[in-house]
């Protein structure tokens, strides 16, 4: 079945892509999508995470490091033919350090004090400290299209006509949405050769597939090409000749968040008695059959960052306004309910659920569609705690988003290691463990690469086997 698509590719999704616009996208396959597919970033990261040109092609720092001039491709257009520009730069970054427009990683541009474009190639970001490194978000950031989007009001721009009928400038053009179906994308032939030239595929879909064993029956009987495995079947998978299993380190973490806003987790106590009660090493084990390492804090070993000593919180009393205590193994009862997505047996909670029960804690699983428990932690907050895979970056951007949702105030310097011990004596989030990839992928397929940066960015170089 797979030969007979010629070189269109399916590739499953676990869920619907949530949003296309950058701006108001958490689902980490769906940010993919974005900077790898449909549109371009300023810069992107190499095989080897060292920062390299992408639409800007040359940049340069001055004024003490608190000036980055970037120069822009000027060969580059929109799927419908209008030139791309730094006033779509411009206008992108204006929206997403707007507060108003809830860019999830907005706080990664609190220092940015002022964007210019003086002409079509150049943009100018003035920083109020100097960042020290180009920053991660401007590698995350797909750049929208100004001329389609800047007469949206801020307020409807998640409305907007365009998140359902979007035009890019990236390898692949739009197609078709299907809620909860698909996503269809064409190759675009005339993406420019400095950017990468044309993919070598026809046709990229997007097919939500949201059950494992559903997903691994269409793996192997041919009707999918690229689908992530539950780890579980791992063995069974590299049995099948038509397919190779990939494992590979990758940037997303799961943890239970805590809502500190309401009880009984606005006692910091019980965060740290749940905290000390998970076994993350039996959860890596058990749950995710060695695919994974357990969690010591927020930071995935691949990063080379300042870490906390995660395991012994400081015990300096409440913080944030919240009450709490010192006494952690206290004896009063705590119960409450665990959010999560899915419809199935949701093992991992089951397991969380019979550590937490050994040590008295009780705790009720509530399993919800992903769009309904989207709008129950992000939007109405109305959660006592929620299992959340969350997908990380570079410059630990991701952190202070996972804060905001728990209701608790972060650092206002967005220093790493502030942040950090923030963290640790706080605990928004009980993490348990860093995920590594598990992918199998039909043997047709060639220049399939992946790692740290995701799994479709080198969708562009895949090719099917003739």
């Amino acid at each position: 079945m797979a030969s007979r698509r010629g070189a269109t590719v399916l590739y499953a999704s676990g869920a619907d892509l949530q949003s296309i616009n950058p701006l108001f996208t958490v689902h980490p396959l769906a940010r993919q999508v974005q900077r790898y597919v449909l549109l371009t970033t300023l810069v992107r990261y190499d095989s080897a995470m060292v920062v390299e040109p992408a639409l800007a092609r040359r940049w340069a720092w001055s004024d003490s490091g608190k000036r980055l001039t970037l120069t822009l491709y000027s060969l580059l257009r929109w799927h419908d033919g209008v030139p791309t520009t730094s006033r779509d730069a411009m206008w992108t970054l204006e929206r997403a350090r707007d507060p108003r427009t809830g860019y999830p990683r907005g706080n990664d541009l609190g220092t940015l004090r002022q964007i210019s474009a003086p002409d079509d190639t150049t943009l100018v970001l003035a920083f109020a400290v100097p960042p020290g490194r180009m920053p991660d978000v401007l590698t995350d950031l797909a750049i929208l299209p100004a001329h389609l989007l800047d007469s949206v009001p801020i307020e409807r721009l998640r409305n907007a006509a365009w998140n359902q009928h979007p035009v890019g400038n990236g390898p692949f053009r739009f197609v078709s949405h299907q809620p909860n179906r698909r996503w269809v994308f064409e190759r675009n032939p005339d993406f420019p050769a400095e950017l990468g030239g044309p993919p070598k595929l026809d046709k990229l879909v997007i097919a939500v597939v949201d059950e494992p064993m559903t997903k691994l029956a269409a793996l192997t009987s041919g009707e999918l090409d690229f689908a992530a495995l539950q780890p579980a079947y791992a063995s069974f998978a590299r049995r099948d000749p038509t397919l190779v299993v990939r494992d590979y380190p990758v940037l997303f973490t799961t943890g239970i968040v805590f809502n500190a806003r309401r009880p009984p987790f606005d006692d910091l106590a019980a965060r740290r008695r749940v905290n000390a009660a998970l076994d993350r090493r039996a959860l890596v084990e058990g749950f995710a059959y060695g695919f994974a390492t357990p969690a010591d804090g927020p930071v995935p070993p691949e990063l080379q960052v300042p870490r906390s000593e995660f395991r012994v919180p400081r015990d300096e009393g409440p913080r944030n306004g919240e009450r709490g205590t010192r006494n952690v193994e206290r004896s009063s009862d705590l119960s409450f309910e665990l959010l999560t997505v899915g419809s199935g047996e949701a093992a991992l909670e089951q397991m969380v659920q019979a550590q937490l029960a050994r040590k008295g804690i009780r705790v009720t699983i509530r399993q919800l569609e992903l769009s309904a428990f989207l709008d129950r932690v992000y939007a109405a907050h109305q959660f006592e705690a929620a299992v959340l895979g969350t997908p990380g970056d570079l410059g630990l951007g991701y952190l202070d988003p996972l804060a905001r949702l728990s209701g608790l105030r972060v650092p206002p310097t967005g220093d790493p290691a502030e942040l950090l011990d923030f963290f640790q004596d706080s605990l928004p989030v009980a993490f348990l463990y860093h995920a590594r990839g598990v992918q199998g992928v039909n043997r047709r397929l060639e220049g399939v690469q992946l790692g740290l940066r995701g799994e479709l960015a080198t969708v562009s170089q895949w090719s099917v086997r003739q």
